[in-house]
């Protein structure tokens, strides 16, 4: 009889016990994981494929926020398009997934930032994300919409800095599998 009751908790302990959202997520954290790296990279790849076509033109739309100065909105135009481009391509590769995730979250806090400033100063412009921006007539900016997007867009970020370790990353296939 005692056989028998070893073995049943032998059986017990190799069976999942947990249940619900907790065990849902943990199942499936890896898959959930590359989700999150597809929805963030496309995201990025959408901000910058309209800004690579047109630089001069993301450039005037750095000018139109009246945020920088003179001397950095050029460098910072031109340069906005392929580091929004890189930081898809890491996601899509799964390369330094966490700290792209950071940077990611980061740099969506300072597009928040300059698009609530745009309201707060009164200036009248589309932002630019995913396109060229420019002046339009008062009463018609989308900033409120802007706001709410670049924040639905920080959470896939939250998560791959909470859970980085996804399905099909070079980070795996070069690490090996979390611990």
């Amino acid at each position: 009889m005692t056989s028998m009751a070893s073995k049943a908790s032998a059986t017990d302990k190799a069976a999942p016990t947990s249940g619900g959202i907790r065990g849902f997520v943990g199942d499936n954290q890896q898959w959930i994981s590359l989700v999150m790296r597809v929805l963030l990279a496309a995201m990025w790849f959408n901000y910058s494929l309209g800004k690579l076509t047109s630089p001069e033109t993301n450039a005037q739309s750095v000018r139109a926020f009246r945020i920088l100065p003179e001397s950095l909105v050029s460098p910072f135009g031109y340069a906005q398009p392929y580091l929004e481009l890189a930081l898809g391509l890491l996601l899509i590769l799964g390369l330094g997934t966490r700290l792209v995730a950071v940077f990611s979250a980061l740099l969506l806090l300072v597009y928040i930032g300059g698009i609530i400033s745009l309201g707060a100063r009164g200036i009248a412009i589309s932002c630019g994300c995913g396109g060229s921006g420019g002046l339009v007539p008062k009463g018609h900016t989308r900033y409120t919409l802007d706001v709410l997007r670049d924040l639905l867009y920080i959470l896939p970020a939250a998560w791959l800095i909470w859970k980085p370790a996804s399905k099909f990353s070079l980070e795996r296939a070069l690490l090996g599998d979390p611990i």
